[in-house]
């Protein structure tokens, strides 16, 4: 076959995609095989390619196609999340453009919108991952809202609510204001922001006394409903008992006594407001306090905030701040930092807001998953070890898990109410079985389905992707089928340690509460994609490229060359678009290798060089040894320095040396035995390259000869393992230096490559003659003469003991060389003097690391053996 001068991505990319689809490679079924199991981390369905998901995605299908070579049955789950805050506010905005308002819809109108708005955007990032070459079991994608997902879920909450573990409470949450929900407390996003501390006075009732209160939220004053004060605080003795009267609205409130109150902080006299923050609240319960909540959802002030109802709260903080000022109500105002809760997803500012909510119990659940991986039989690693201790925080501190949200896009919860009361309430998993459970409870066997509302909250999308490693196999609804028995747990979990509790410790809670053992083996975190100013990427500050974008430019194989470059396990990578070209310039670079090779012509009757075989007796030595390396880099997770094995043996072992040393002469022809063992050797560096570069690599393995469907690259076998001749590798590592040592002299004096040279050795070393015919071939010496005596009027190397002399070929200036070799010589001597006074030092040579003082007794060692040399060299020109 003709093979094209030039590597074409984008036509190799597509031709190869769709064979492998078309023989379905990628499709997963149980037999008898030992499986190997990843689930996606379901990437929100309203999502597009970023970096982040680049990352992600290689490193999962660099682990699936490895696996797939290593014989194993591998099964790549994909799907999507339906993010249930973000898909909404999506479809929001839609219906807003069409002039529809969300809340003059009914459940199921809007539903419908929903699902048009998905089937429309939704998976485009799986079409888009397809161009990555992410060979995913397309076949068992699976979506958390599709039908039996759903069901799942609900089962898990009725389940759970059965066991006493799923409540509903009446408790502060973090309300968004803009999507209109309950957030979690892990969704909420602490940000140290610059505000102001406002210092207000309220009047002391029955007297012209005041009393000043430090506050960062005026706005709130509407809602006070008590003033506080630390019991031991001499200051304020004289208030005990009294009441104060809140400014503009002229509510009269109690002054109360708590040591809760901060005697440090501002005044030492604290506002209570118990709807709007967490402590006040706790203070209200208890001192029973009145709770005032003055915000509408949206976080527009309701009827109680006065001529400041409809307007939105930052809006009154201006200006009731100017009211109070006019007022002589304000005194001061300082500047003050503090932390503020940002939504996770929206971005807005989250206001503590009382509401009832469906709660889950974490205490006893979470400690079967503290155990699984921080126990002393841990059986889950997480990769890099430094998380578990981010992972033992969030665990030990667990609080219940608020599991409603006031959304329409999500599962509905599963309670249905039959009467006025708060708990008139039956949970089921269908309104039939409600209905049975309802007509028990009330004895009312004239209930109708009709008559029961179904509870309007949706339920965290958390709760739903919680049960994805059982939930894709449908371990929920049929927990003995055939599937999640064979493909659960799952092997690898690739994902960001920004959801580490979100998701990956949840998994493992619901793993054990319903599979009694662990989703998963191994979790590896990756870190965050960063650009080269260390900024994490962001559409806002533009420095985030289009996946697709560099795709099209650089191929699927170098960008994710490119990324793993950047990439070490656990730490943020600095992407640099650099990284991508040398992905690409390194597949050029294999390419142009095997068109060399192809170009060869085959002589079947020449016998086998004895330098061709002691080559690639090497190269079979060097491969193993990178195989035993990459092998260890794969056990710990380090892709990037499995890839860059990988890249050094191809790069430097393969294409700078062995095709060096095997390469026929000018216009002549290559045995046939070196033809075979060359392109075997080929065949097992694209097995090793193909789960990092897999369309590069299984376009010149189907140009290497015919292979059928069976035969494909993605499916052959990885390289067997076989013992190391580290001796020859040793000898090969001395024979490098040496013809490292001939190419600096050619280069140095001009000695035309094409000319061949005498060459003659003092072998005080005793090395080893193995490689003398590669030396003498790819140095073109005209032979390697053993001598006991300097080779007068010489130029002259050397490696380790020995001592190496090329005569001096043509003209040449021998006073410029003695100039030149004696300035080295004095420079080399003046280094020499500096490392001696360094090791002459007691103090420094007791007080330095082992290898510090090492590396300075070799510099010694090399500076006396090349002053030697100069000094030699020196002696043959006088």
């Amino acid at each position: 076959m003709q093979i094209p001068s030039k590597y074409d991505a984008h036509k190799v990319e597509d031709k190869w995609y769709n064979y492998w689809m078309k023989h379905n490679y990628f499709h997963s079924e149980p037999d008898e095989r030992e499986p190997y199991t990843i689930v996606i981390p379901p990437p929100n369905v309203t999502g597009v390619l970023h970096m982040g998901h680049m990352l992600n995605n290689t490193i999962q299908d660099v682990l699936i196609r490895r696996a797939r070579l290593l014989g194993k049955n591998a099964c790549w789950v994909p799907g999507t999340d339906h993010a249930s805050i973000a898909t909404e506010a999506k479809v929001v905005a839609k219906l807003k453009e069409q002039g529809i308002d969300k809340n003059d819809l009914s459940r199921e109108e809007f539903l419908s919108h929903a699902w048009d708005w998905t089937h429309e955007y939704g998976g485009v990032i799986l079409e888009q991952l397809k161009k990555l070459g992410c060979s995913c079991d397309w076949d068992r994608t699976k979506f958390t809202m599709d039908d039996e997902m759903s069901e799942a879920v609900i089962k898990v909450f009725v389940d759970l609510y059965q066991k006493g573990l799923i409540y509903r409470g009446y408790r502060m949450v973090n309300w968004d204001p803009e999507a209109k929900t309950t957030l979690s407390d892990e969704e909420v996003v602490h940000e140290e922001r610059q505000g102001n501390l406002y210092y207000l006075e309220y009047k002391v009732e029955g007297s012209d006394e005041k009393l000043t209160i430090a506050t960062t939220r005026p706005e709130t004053i509407f809602g006070d409903t008590a003033i506080c004060i630390n019991p031991n605080d001499e200051r304020f003795n004289h208030l005990k008992g009294k009441k104060a009267i809140v400014p503009i609205c002229n509510r009269i409130i109690p002054i109360i006594e708590d040591e809760y109150v901060d005697m440090e902080f501002g005044t030492g006299c604290l506002k209570v407001t118990p709807a709007h923050d967490e402590n006040d609240k706790n203070l209200g319960d208890k001192h029973k306090l009145e709770v005032i909540d003055i915000f509408h959802d949206d976080a527009s002030l309701n009827s109680f905030g006065l001529h400041y109802e409809g307007k939105d709260r930052f809006v009154v903080r201006k200006e009731i701040t100017k009211e109070l000022e006019d007022k002589g109500i304000l005194v001061k105002t300082e500047s003050h930092i503090n932390k503020v809760g940002t939504s996770e997803r929206t971005k807005a500012v989250i206001e503590p807001r009382l509401s009832d909510q469906w709660f889950l119990k974490m205490e006893e659940l979470v400690k079967p998953a503290i155990e699984a991986v921080l126990g002393e039989d841990a059986d889950i690693n997480l990769f890099p070890k430094k998380f578990e201790n981010t992972y033992r925080h969030w665990m030990e501190n667990i609080r219940d898990w608020n599991i409603s949200r006031q959304l329409m896009w999500g599962q509905q919860i599963p309670a249905y109410y039959y009467g006025d009361g708060k708990n008139d309430f039956v949970v089921a998993e269908t309104a039939e079985k409600a209905l049975e459970l309802a007509k028990e409870a009330t004895k009312n066997q004239e209930l109708k389905i009709e008559d029961l509302q179904q509870d309007k909250d949706a339920l965290d999308t958390w709760f739903s992707s919680w049960l994805w490693p059982m939930s894709v196999f449908d371990g929920i609804r049929n927990p003995e089928n055939e599937e999640i028995k064979y493909y659960y747990p799952t092997n690898d979990l690739v994902t960001g340690p920004d959801i580490l509790f979100f998701w990956v410790a949840r998994m493992i809670i619901a793993g054990y509460e319903y599979k009694g053992e662990k989703p998963f083996n191994n979790v590896y975190l990756t870190g965050l994609v960063r650009d080269k100013q260390r900024r994490k990427m962001s559409k806002s500050l533009g420095n985030s490229p289009d996946a697709l974008k560099l795709i099209e430019e650089y191929g699927a194989d170098g960008v994710r060359v490119g990324l793993l470059l950047s990439s070490a396990a656990g730490n943020d990578l600095m992407f640099d678009e650099a990284l991508c070209q040398q992905g690409k310039g390194f597949g050029n670079k294999i390419w142009n290798a095997f068109r060399l090779i192809q170009g060869w012509e085959i002589d079947e009757n020449i016998p086998q060089p004895e330098t061709s075989k002691i080559g690639l007796e090497w190269y079979e030595a060097k491969f193993q040894s990178a195989l035993v390396e990459i092998e260890d880099h794969f056990s710990k997770y380090r892709l990037s320095d499995a890839l860059m094995a990988i890249y050094k043996l191809i790069m430097d072992d393969f294409s700078s040396w062995l095709l060096e040393i095997i390469k026929p002469a000018y216009q002549k022809p290559i045995d046939v035995h070196t033809y075979k063992a060359v392109i075997e050797a080929f065949e097992n560096n694209l097995k090793v390259l193909h789960p990092f570069m897999p369309f590069l690599s299984e376009e010149i393995w189907q140009y290497i000869s015919e292979r059928t469907p069976e035969e494909a690259l993605i499916v052959a076998k990885w390289p067997v393992f076989k013992d190391i001749n580290e001796e020859l590798i040793s000898e090969f590592e001395f024979a490098s230096e040496v013809i490292s040592g001939i190419r600096n002299i050619r280069k140095q004096k001009n000695i035309p490559f094409k000319d061949a040279i005498s060459f003659s050795v003092i072998n005080n070393g005793n090395t080893s003659k193995t490689f003398d015919g590669v030396i003498a071939k790819i140095g073109n010496l005209e032979n390697i003469e053993y001598t006991e005596e300097t080779v007068e009027g010489a130029l002259t190397f050397r490696v380790k003991s020995n001592e190496y002399f090329i005569p001096m070929v043509g003209a040449i200036d021998i006073e410029a060389e003695v100039v030149k070799l004696s300035e080295e010589l004095k420079y080399t001597e003046g280094f020499l003097k500096s490392v001696q006074k360094k090791l002459s030092n007691e103090r420094f040579v007791a007080g330095a690391p082992e290898q510090v003082v090492a590396a300075e007794q070799k510099k010694e060692a090399d500076a006396l053996a090349k002053i030697e040399t100069l000094k030699a060299s020196l002696a043959s020109l006088n």
